[in-house]
């Protein structure tokens, strides 16, 4: 038992993340590390050839019986979805591709594929699993998950931020974004915006947000700078680091109230995704924690 307490340990950052990279919902993530520990302590260990491997299959093996009840459940929710925002370390960044792949630009990207091809896409591509191994975990052969890599690649590749772009770059952006928003400057918004930029925001139907995605620089300022004059609400913002890179942490009037990610190309927002979903801000309802930057 104590061996098998050690070996999850030793990983359980390495299955966490494999699972939220598949699954966009840290809550989630954590059922499944719950359900790979009950059939880990059943497994006789002497016959564990290799147990990261081993832990990494059982994990997941879970993760995609979870993404295909997921999906079914997002196609009656209300409003766009988002992935749910992970408070990470700011030295997170630090592993560019891991950073890259946990950005919600990236899990949206993501939430394109298939299952299998998202479990496929996130064992290859971002920790460098071998075939083998892969193809044991989701029961087909390695020449199988070849194809299947190859195609999900393509796939994302097609999507992706076309380059990868520094922490020091998007707080930059999203500095200039928060004066202007707090100045009610529409011209400083279109600077940095890019011309077809897109917002998005989650509510879940429990909070207000856009319906759909709001799309141009100009429809985006007008829309934000509206609806703050509307509602006639104190409002304020603070650094966070969130999925591997800076975001804002926004309060409204004293209370926490979401959380604003985006993505830059060329000094510019392309994307902001604000996560409103009180159901996904859970783990960060600690104001002194998504304050701390």
């Amino acid at each position: 038992m104590r061996d098998a307490t050690d070996d999850f340990v030793t990983y359980r950052n390495l299955l966490f993340t494999v699972a939220y990279e598949m699954l966009g919902s840290a809550a989630d993530a954590e059922d499944v590390l719950q359900e790979t520990w009950l059939r880990w302590v059943d497994v006789d260990l002497d016959q564990v050839r290799d147990r990261r491997a081993y832990l990494v299959r059982i994990t997941t093996r879970q993760a995609l019986n979870r993404l295909r009840t997921m999906q079914r459940r997002r196609e009656s929710y209300v409003g766009s979805w988002l992935p749910e925002p992970l408070l990470t370390t700011p030295d997170a960044s630090g592993d560019v591709e891991l950073a890259e792949s946990m950005s919600m630009a990236m899990m949206l990207v993501l939430e394109t594929l298939a299952p299998t091809e998202r479990a496929v896409f996130v064992l290859r591509e971002v920790f460098d699993v071998g075939y083998d191994e892969i193809a044991e975990a989701v029961g087909k052969t390695p020449a199988a998950v070849r194809q299947i890599a190859h195609r999900a690649r393509q796939h994302v590749d097609a999507r992706r931020p076309r380059q990868t772009v520094s922490e020091g770059e998007v707080r930059a952006a999203l500095d200039s974004f928060q004066k202007a928003l707090g100045a009610g400057d529409l011209q400083g918004l279109l600077d940095v915006l890019a011309p077809d930029t897109v917002l998005i925001a989650d509510g879940g139907g429990l909070k207000q947000a856009a319906a759909r995605p709001i799309i141009s620089a100009d429809k985006v300022a007008r829309f934000m700078l509206g609806g703050l004059r509307k509602a006639r609400i104190s409002y304020t913002t603070a650094f966070a680091t969130v999925n591997g890179s800076p975001a804002l942490a926004v309060h409204v009037d004293g209370e926490f109230d979401g959380v604003m990610a985006a993505r830059v190309d060329q000094g510019r927002i392309t994307g902001l995704y604000y996560v409103r979903n009180p159901e996904k801000l859970t783990r960060l309802t600690d104001a002194a924690e998504v304050t701390l930057r």
